[in-house]
């Protein structure tokens, strides 16, 4: 495991599973309450929107580790 090298208090943030299933849960969540798409691609412009909007707001500015440790 890859995180290991990092101090332990960065472990947490460093695992990526619980955020990539928290956004799976969020899209699931979007397109569970419209319940069916006229096509494949009303679906990949909700999930994609949905998913710019994430990364430009809730993610976007947020720092999770501090990056000097990797310049070691």
């Amino acid at each position: 495991m890859a995180y290991t090298r990092f101090p332990c208090e960065d472990w947490r943030r460093i695992c990526a599973g619980d955020a990539i299933e928290w956004l799976d849960r969020k899209m699931r969540r979007r397109t569970r309450v419209i319940g069916t798409f006229p096509d494949g691609k009303s679906a990949l412009m909700l999930v994609a929107a949905r998913l710019k909007y994430v990364a430009e707001g809730e993610w976007g500015f947020r720092r999770y580790l501090d990056v000097t440790l990797l310049d070691e």
